[in-house]
């Protein structure tokens, strides 16, 4: 016979390994992850006022710094990834205001086609006598449905800059070199 004090540890065992299972797939562990990605030529963005590229025309410089991200189950076949955009700005001495509103996008490919893109700005706030800060964006959610034939892994998640012709040219030519 076993021993009662067995029963109720075996109990309290399987009973949380069952629950786990409910509503997931029949992987109980957490699901793989998307790759993450920064677009290369989008992880900064340098902004002028449009009379010159001098340091006296500069209206903003930021770099992507982090991007923060997890993956939980989000129902049968639905992997959800959350994350934030961590930014490093500089307020150049053409910057009229206190606020410089950043854009950025977020986007997911699969087998290299989009298949979602959202774009977003985060207005950036400069207080007084103070012209670098460092700032997180708010949450981006993301689904995406997966298969055996596309799991999550198969999945990429880019994060960029939303950037003009004219400042994408100046991250190229700043990366050339």
């Amino acid at each position: 016979m076993i021993p009662r004090r067995f029963l109720h540890l075996a109990a309290a065992l399987i009973v949380p390994a069952l629950a786990a299972g409910c509503g997931q797939s029949d992987d109980t562990f957490a699901p793989i992850c998307p790759t993450l990605a920064l677009v290369k030529d989008g992880a900064d963005i340098t902004r002028f006022n449009g009379r010159g590229q001098d340091v006296t025309d500069l209206v903003v410089a930021g770099r992507i710094t982090a991007v923060p991200a997890a993956c939980s189950w989000g129902g049968r076949n639905v992997v959800k990834s959350s994350l934030r955009v961590s930014m490093s700005v500089f307020k150049g001495p053409a910057a009229q205001g206190r606020v410089i509103n950043l854009p950025y996008f977020v986007a997911v490919t699969l087998n290299g086609n989009v298949v979602d893109k959202q774009n977003f700005v985060y207005p950036v706030s400069f207080p007084p006598n103070v012209d670098r800060v460092s700032v997180t964006s708010d949450e981006v959610q993301l689904r995406m449905s997966i298969s055996k034939e596309a799991p999550a892994s198969m999945y990429r998640v880019y994060v960029s800059f939303a950037l003009n012709p004219e400042e994408l040219a100046f991250n190229r030519r700043q990366n050339a070199r």
